[in-house]
C-alpha cells in the first residue's frame, strides 16, 4: 500500500511563495535587462511588472546582493550587473552563437550592403543577439539588438519556427494567439502556418514586409548537430532590393554562412565528447536542454 505523506500548509505555502519570489526576481532581471543601455527607474519597474513599489524594491535590492543588478548612484535608475557577464562568460562555450555567428555576419552584410542577423529562440519568442549594418544608405530599422518578437513573426523567427516539429508549432501558436492578435496585425496563426509551410518547402524564411510595411526579410535556421534549433541568421533589406534574383542571390549568401556557423558548431559539440563520455549514466541520460 502506498504511504501518502501530509505535508503541513505551512510548509506547502512557504515553497510556493518561494518559487512565486524567484519567478517574479527573473521577470524583473528581464525588464532591467530590456533597458540595458539606459537603464530603468524604479517607477517603470513597477509599471512593466504589476508589482507594488515595496515588492518590486525588495526584489531588486535581493538582486542587487547578487550582482545580478546594480544601481547608479546619481540616476537612481538600475542596469544588468557584473555578475551575469560572469554567468554570460561561462554560458558562452554552449551557447556562444553570437561568437560563432561574427564573422559570419560581417560576410553577409559586407557581400549584400544590407543588414544581417543572428537570432535564437527563447521560449516562445526569437530574440535578435545581434545586428550586423550593411553600407546601402537605405536601411531597415524594423529589427533591433535585444528586440524579441513571437515565433513566426519576422525572417529569423519564421525560419526557427519552421525547424521545429509540427506538435511544437502547434504549441507555440497556441501560446502567442493571444499576442499576435494583439500586436500583430499583419499576422494570424494561419498566416504563420502558410509561412511555415512555404519555408520548409523553399528551405528559406520570407518576410514580405509584414512587420513593417516596404521590409523584407529572408532568413534560415541554424541547426545543432543533433538536428535541434540553435538559432537563425537572416538578411533584411527595403522591398525595391529583395526582387526574385536578389533573393536568391541573398539565399545563397546565407547557405554559405549556415553551414559555416553549424560547422564551428559541430567542432564544439566534438570537443565535448570525451568529457561526457566520462559522465555518469544519469548525467547521460539527462533530456537535452532546449536552446
Amino acid at each position: 500500500m502506498q504511504q501518502v505523506i501530509e505535508i503541513p500548509s505551512g510548509l506547502r505555502e512557504g515553497a510556493v511563495s518561494g518559487s512565486q519570489a524567484v519567478e517574479r526576481a527573473l521577470q524583473l532581471l528581464s525588464i532591467v535587462g530590456r533597458g540595458a543601455e539606459k537603464g530603468v527607474a524604479l517607477a517603470d519597474v513597477v509599471a512593466d511588472s504589476g508589482l507594488n513599489k515595496p515588492t518590486a524594491r525588495r526584489l531588486l535590492m535581493a538582486l542587487m546582493r547578487s550582482r545580478l543588478v546594480e544601481q547608479d548612484e546619481l540616476t537612481r535608475r538600475y542596469y544588468l550587473g557584473g555578475e551575469l557577464y560572469v554567468l554570460g562568460m561561462l554560458a558562452s562555450r554552449r551557447h556562444g552563437l553570437l561568437e560563432m555567428a561574427g564573422e559570419s555576419l560581417k560576410r553577409l552584410s559586407g557581400k549584400s550592403a544590407d543588414t544581417s542577423f543572428v537570432s535564437m529562440r527563447r521560449d516562445d519568442y526569437a530574440v535578435c543577439l545581434h545586428r550586423e549594418e550593411g553600407t546601402h544608405p537605405v536601411r531597415t530599422h524594423a529589427l533591433l539588438t535585444g528586440d524579441q518578437n513571437p515565433l513566426g513573426v519576422g525572417a529569423g523567427s519564421l525560419a526557427m519556427l519552421a525547424a521545429l516539429p509540427d506538435a511544437e508549432v502547434e504549441a507555440v501558436l497556441g501560446r502567442i494567439e493571444g499576442v499576435i492578435a494583439a500586436q500583430y496585425p499583419g499576422y494570424s496563426p494561419q498566416i504563420i502556418r502558410e509561412d511555415v509551410a512555404r519555408s520548409r518547402e523553399l528551405g528559406y524564411a520570407l518576410n514580405p514586409g509584414r512587420v513593417i510595411a516596404n521590409s523584407w526579410g529572408i532568413g534560415m535556421a541554424i541547426l545543432l548537430p543533433d538536428g535541434r534549433l540553435a538559432g537563425a541568421l537572416s538578411i533584411a533589406a527595403i522591398d525595391s532590393r529583395m526582387g526574385e534574383a536578389r533573393q536568391k542571390e541573398l539565399v545563397g549568401l546565407l547557405a554559405h554562412e549556415v553551414e559555416r556557423v553549424q560547422g564551428k558548431l559541430k567542432l564544439l559539440f566534438s570537443s565535448e565528447k570525451p568529457a561526457l563520455r566520462k559522465a555518469p549514466q544519469a548525467a547521460r541520460s539527462r533530456t537535452p536542454e532546449r536552446v
